[in-house]
């Protein structure tokens, strides 16, 4: 009797003991898992580095190379424009540029002509961040220079053609539908009246505030939808990005059908210019 007292006093005993052993292993174990998950997501050259010390996305923002550091802005953009450009298209472009409030957007602009000095004399081209390279469309510019980790910070993506007409476009308002209607990958509508058409469902309708489908010479996506689309660009093709228009649904996290679409509310003129950079016809200045 005395001896299986003592036992279940033992026991007891013990039994807190294994149960705080227990707890630890398991949430050691769990910590331990969950360190390998995160270390099998790092990029490989910043595997070996300690958690603390790893910057895994950045920004366009440009920052002082001489001097007191620069102050940081009490409002940074949320949004980048990126325009494929040539200098025969300056006032064009311009006129987009102006379109969009640089308090919200950071603005890039690939030079396929390598022509930089011309746009000096613009007020926000100071601003802007230029890239050139000859005689390369959008989509080569865009698969090397908008990686999804570079652009993490930016809310929406729009990327431009040069030949748009924005007499009637307000980005502002533009936003505001596509947060609205949840929109990932969206285009402003073409104005068939206006425009040379390339695919009728981009036509704007009057009956309308959105409709499916995105064609090339504009879309604008989301943060999400870029590092999805980022990887369906083609390293050394995309002249003419055709087949990528049918396969954006893709990234429309999740809804091909109701997170894609046309905004015929707020709606572009495509003037179809001879254009290195874009959709329309392709002639090398």
């Amino acid at each position: 009797m005395e001896t299986r007292r003592q036992r279940s006093l033992s026991f007891c005993r013990w039994l807190p003991s294994a149960i705080l052993l227990s707890a630890i292993f398991f949430i050691g174990s769990l910590f331990m898992v969950m360190d390998y998950k995160q270390s099998r997501c790092r990029p490989d050259g910043a595997r070996l580095l300690p958690r603390g010390i790893i910057s895994s996305t950045t920004d366009l923002e440009m920052l002082p190379l001489r001097g007191p550091p620069r102050k940081k802005k009490s409002r940074c953009p949320t949004n980048l424009l990126a325009v494929a450009v040539g200098i025969k298209h300056k006032k064009n472009v311009n006129e987009i540029v102006k379109k969009f409030a640089l308090t919200d957007f950071a603005l890039m602009l690939f030079h396929y002509d390598g022509t930089l000095d011309g746009w000096n004399d613009l007020e926000w081209s100071k601003k802007a961040i230029h890239v050139s390279a000859i005689n390369q469309t959008k989509w080569w510019f865009a698969k090397r220079f908008l990686h999804p980790d570079v652009v993490a910070h930016y809310d929406y993506i729009f990327l431009w053609d040069e030949d748009l007409g924005v007499e009637n476009f307000h980005a502002q308002r533009y936003l505001s539908v596509i947060k609205e209607e949840g929109l990932h990958v969206s285009q402003p509508a073409i104005n068939p009246a206006k425009s040379h058409v390339h695919y009728k469902p981009t036509a704007e309708k009057a009956t309308s505030n959105v409709h499916g489908f995105t064609e090339m010479m504009a879309p604008v996506f989301s943060k999400t939808s870029w590092r999805c689309a980022w990887y369906m660009i083609q390293q050394n093709d995309m002249d003419f990005p055709l087949g990528l228009s049918y396969q954006l649904g893709h990234c429309a996290q999740g809804n091909k059908t109701t997170n894609i679409g046309i905004v015929d509310t707020e709606y572009l003129v495509q003037r179809d210019l001879p254009t290195f950079g874009g959709s329309a016809a392709k002639e090398v200045p």
